[in-house]
């Protein structure tokens, strides 16, 4: 029967590289071995997809999805990259540090990689472009700043992970502050050192005076109103005031409330809004339901145990095991999307990682970080493809490419020092 598990799990990865959709090839294969090998398989997967659904938790996903197509829609990020251009734009890479500031707090606020790198190509890329900015900089700047959404709280790969891995998702965010901070500190950092040692790549924008001033009603506005919607939400949560569903309900309702004060609301808006969140979260769902079949199958077949002895008689330490599934996740990163990945990967060593006493919160920000990098690692990162489609025909692949290397050598090393050395961030081990 073990060998059958594996057989299973085999079979789910290679058909999902070869193309076919994710969720039937999860349910489906998943129904057939079930079928043909588990005992009262259809008794059980009623009362596990029910018990999957009435998980409150998950509620969170279209909720804090639509805050972030809402906000996407409200013009914000525009008022806030044109308020950071003019404080900072008569510095040499000035207009990179404004992206990825901007970024993070778009990350902040929708926790959605696609919106923010595509909402950051259609208004940054070109500006840059027309102030000289070497294209694999720019570039570079928009696609990591963008990705920031995997980490910063609130954040859906969080969420989806607090419920994979059965830890509080407030937890989860509350360890996952300091490691974004870390990055776009050190983005800003490269960006500082590599415009004064290169001065051609990334030259000051040519404002006048009159443009150079920023009011205070600009700065509100284009800042404060979101750090106030990011406020709600996350305070709401570390205070114990309200449950991250509670919070993300707050969200989106506040999203809705900016939105209206840029008057940006319209039924059109409000109509693609709400498709494009019940487009994002059916998908999410439905790979949950098939993910949910399979770690029912997987484990009435005894696959959890089975590789659970054979990692303990390799007589493998918890950092080896741990080292290994990141090396593993890593790879995987390059071929199939993160939601696949905390729903097919996580379910089956959670209960190792558990086994030798790993903290699961750590463990999280690990595969967060991890899947994060993924979404940047050329030839095959989502975020590369999502900027690729906004660009203009000048900015090829090979730019986006080069440009993104050294933002995941940073990420790879923050990621190391979250490995090595947890306590450098507050997460306890």
């Amino acid at each position: 029967m073990e060998g059958i598990a594996l057989l299973l799990f085999v079979l789910i990865f290679v058909t999902i590289i070869s193309g076919i959709q994710v969720a039937f090839v999860l349910g489906g294969l998943s129904v057939l071995i079930g079928y043909f090998f588990v005992p009262d398989f259809f008794d059980l997967l009623p009362m596990r997809i029910m018990g999957t659904m009435q998980n409150v938790v998950l509620l969170a996903v279209p909720l804090f999805v639509f805050m972030g197509l809402m906000l996407e829609k409200s013009g914000l990020a525009q008022s806030m990259l044109n308020t950071m251009s003019r404080l900072f734009g008569n510095m040499r890479g000035g207009l990179a540090i404004s992206v990825i500031i901007v970024g993070a707090m778009l990350a902040a606020s929708t926790g959605i990689v696609g919106a923010t790198v595509v909402t950051m190509g259609l208004i940054s890329l070109p500006t840059m472009l027309e102030s000289d900015y070497q294209k694999e900089l720019a570039t570079g700047a928009i696609v990591s700043s963008g990705t920031l959404g995997q980490i910063i709280p609130p954040s859906v790969v969080l969420v989806l992970l607090g419920s994979v891995l059965n830890v509080p998702v407030g937890d989860l965010f509350k360890a996952a502050i300091w490691p974004g901070v870390v990055l776009v500190v050190c983005y800003i950092l490269y960006v500082l050192i590599i415009s004064q040692l290169k001065p051609d790549i990334a030259p000051p924008l040519k404002i006048s005076s009159d443009e150079k001033s920023v009011s205070a009603k600009q700065v509100f506005t284009a800042f404060l109103l979101p750090f106030l919607l990011i406020l709600a939400v996350l305070g709401s949560i570390f205070a114990g005031i309200a449950s991250p569903t509670e919070a993300a309900a707050v969200g989106a309702m506040g999203a809705i409330l900016l939105t209206i004060s840029q008057g940006k609301l319209s039924l059109s808006v409000l109509h693609d809004v709400m498709k494009g969140t019940t487009h994002l979260t059916s998908m999410v769902f439905l790979i949950l339901l098939g993910a949910t079949t399979f770690a029912l199958v997987f484990k009435g077949l005894g696959g959890d145990h089975y590789l659970v002895e054979q990692i303990q008689s390799a007589d493998l330490s918890g950092s080896m095991f741990l080292f290994l599934v990141m090396v593993i996740v890593f790879i995987l990163g390059f071929f199939i999307d993160f939601i696949e990945i905390i729903f097919i990967v996580v379910p089956v060593v959670s209960p190792i990682f558990a086994a030798y006493g790993i903290d699961l919160i750590w463990i999280g920000i690990l595969l967060a970080l991890n899947l994060q990098t993924s979404f940047l690692t050329p030839p095959f990162g989502f975020s590369l493809f999502y900027l690729k489609g906004v660009s203009p025909p000048e900015v090829t692949t090979g730019h986006i490419y080069r440009g993104v290397i050294p933002f995941l050598g940073i990420q790879l090393v923050v990621l190391m020092l979250v490995l090595f050395w947890p306590e450098l961030f507050g997460i306890g081990v």
